[in-house]
């Protein structure tokens, strides 16, 4: 069995994990437009048409803006938990959009991927991370989470690749000009990671198996890939995991591709 991950897109711009295995194929989020994210399926040798699920994980405008314009053009399934569902639907953007429900805790199948979704904290109805295995692989996705908890830990430790938030370094956003409101929403239990919440997370979960880590989500005036980078490479290497790759993903264009197996 082998399982391929590529980040499409990542960012306030939107976000857009690809995972696929020889015959399933689905998308974590589907942020981008319909049309750049059939382009950057291209571009890593993949076909909308063949993509079989859209697994949303929560109801953000840079999560969901592809997702009905993709599913009309290309049929693809969109999954979702009744409280994404509720805030989706109540959007006239995504008039006629036809989703499947979910439940948040109970895994489901799409194909030879099994689906774990979980509850996330974050400031949306109901937001999820998704662990998402095949055989005895699995990758674990948290893109908006405000604080690290006991759950998000248990999910994420026996994944071989994760796709963590790694939004703000503290520093940047503490001087960038932002209104004081939107600084203590990024910075609450409901928001957003900084660099050294997210790196402290992996630091502790972090086995013999986690191989590849993405960092997403970086804010665009709030992080730099130095600082997100550094600050990740610096406390693993600290805690003895300098086994684990770390890659980051951006608005701009595809990540790298990682194949695992096993």
């Amino acid at each position: 069995m082998t399982l391929k991950l590529c980040l499409l897109g990542s960012g306030s711009s939107g976000n857009c994990t690809f995972i696929g295995t020889g015959t399933t194929r689905i998308l974590i989020d589907a942020g981008l437009s319909a049309r750049k994210t059939a382009e950057r399926l291209t571009e890593i040798g993949e076909r909308a048409e063949e993509i079989n699920a859209i697994c949303v994980s929560h109801e953000h405008g840079d999560h969901i803006a592809g997702i009905r314009v993709l599913q009309k053009n290309h049929g693809i399934p969109v999954y979702a938990n009744g409280g994404t569902l509720d805030a989706i639907l109540r959007d006239s953007k995504q008039a006629g959009l036809e989703c499947r429900r979910f439940t948040t805790g109970a895994p489901f199948a799409i194909g030879d991927l099994m689906i774990e979704p979980f509850s996330v904290p974050h400031d949306a109805y109901e937001p999820v991370g998704f662990v998402v295995r095949a055989g005895a692989l699995s990758v674990g996705v948290v893109t908006d989470i405000g604080v690290v908890t006991g759950l998000v830990r248990e999910k994420l430790r026996k994944c071989q690749a994760v796709v963590i938030e790694a939004n703000h370094d503290e520093t940047l956003l503490h001087e960038a000009a932002r209104p004081w409101s939107l600084k203590q929403r990024i910075r609450g239990n409901q928001g957003h990671l900084s660099n050294r919440a997210a790196a402290a997370l992996i630091a502790e979960i972090a086995g013999d198996g986690l191989q590849h880590l993405f960092l997403a989500h970086l804010s665009a005036d709030c992080n730099s890939p130095h600082h997100a980078r550094t600050a990740f490479e610096t406390l693993l290497s600290g805690a003895g995991h300098t086994h684990v790759t770390v890659r980051l993903a951006g608005a701009d264009g595809v990540s790298e591709q990682v194949i695992l197996e096993g």
